[in-house]
């Protein structure tokens, strides 16, 4: 569980940007490279502490993986009463 309000942010950004992402049509080989690569910025960047780099992959890995994050949703019909 993310803590610490700067690791929320970034996963809050991260996840929006997979969605966005996912709705352009990009697929999850390329979701897994772009969160690679935004995870390998922040290491370099030295913005968080490295055990929270950690946990916030952890986090993302999960919701990255997680299929229900990424289906559309489907209109329900309304019962017909006739």
């Amino acid at each position: 569980m993310l803590v610490d309000a700067q690791v929320i942010r970034y996963y809050q950004k991260v996840t929006d940007a997979l969605n966005e992402q996912w709705n352009r049509g990009y697929r999850f080989d390329e979701l897994r490279l772009y969160l690679d690569g935004y995870l390998a910025a922040l290491r370099h960047s030295n913005a968080l502490e490295p055990f929270l780099i950690h946990r916030l992959e952890e986090e993302a890995t999960r919701y990255l993986y997680d299929q229900s994050n990424f289906e559309e949703p489907q209109p329900q019909s309304e019962p017909d009463y006739y």
